[in-house]
């Protein structure tokens, strides 16, 4: 991935117009193998890059270029079908929280991208059991529906759904959140695994001890002062 001069403002209607930048003039490039993780205090933006990454929030400027199928495509002017093309095969996000189909059952949830992409059937409950099982969800709960779960135990399912597949490029927003010290090594060691396979990583984190485990370089989120519109 290469982004150059990436900007996001959001304009407030309701607070008299005020601009609100978050975001002003990124540069950086993402390697395979290699984990970034953003710094910045709460509310600097860092869960908004990751956001304009991934393609829910449209860039005021700037470039955001991310290898696709062997070429390179701009995400900061993609078509839909461009943008849900590459979430299906190269850029994986695992957000804070866990959104599914209500009453649809753990293991399904977690098999589905695998199955998206062809896996068989078979294969991927045997996969999906393998991650659920790692991450300590016990085997009373798969059929159940995630929504009935704890936060916790939506993280990990959360997490065990978007490690199913091999993803060229991963947004990871808090990650470890809501889990215990067991969970947040396991959740490393996945990481660990996916840098070793060729994976790109852009991480956020509060917790100091996991983003020095994850990192292998940093970038700073600074917060920019509101303006008022003309």
């Amino acid at each position: 991935m290469q982004v150059r001069g990436l900007s996001k403002t959001f304009l407030l209607h309701q607070q008299h117009g005020v601009v609100l930048e978050v975001l002003r003039a990124l540069d950086f490039d993402l390697m395979p193998g290699e984990c970034l993780v953003l710094q910045g205090r709460s509310g600097a933006g860092k869960s908004t890059l990751l956001r304009t990454l991934y393609g829910n929030y449209l860039p005021a400027g700037g470039s955001i270029r991310l290898r696709h199928e062997g070429a390179m495509l701009e995400m900061a002017d993609a078509e839909p079908r461009q943008i849900l093309a590459v979430r299906r095969g190269t850029l994986g996000y695992v957000s804070q929280f866990l959104r599914v189909i209500p009453r649809v059952g753990c293991l399904n949830v977690v098999m589905e991208p695998a199955l998206a992409r062809g896996v068989s059937r078979e294969q991927a409950r045997g996969d999906a059991a393998l991650l659920l099982a790692r991450l300590g969800i016990p085997e009373r709960l798969w059929p159940l529906a995630p929504s009935t779960f704890s936060g916790g135990e939506q993280q990990r399912v959360n997490i065990a759904r978007s490690f199913m597949v091999d993803w060229p490029v991963m947004l990871l927003d808090e990650p470890t959140a809501s889990l215990d010290a067991a969970n947040r090594d396991v959740v490393l060691e996945l990481v660990g695994q996916a840098k070793a396979r060729g994976s790109a990583l852009i991480a956020i984190s509060h917790d100091e001890a996991t983003r020095g485990a994850m990192a292998d370089r940093y970038l700073n989120i600074t917060v920019e002062e509101p303006a008022h519109a003309d």
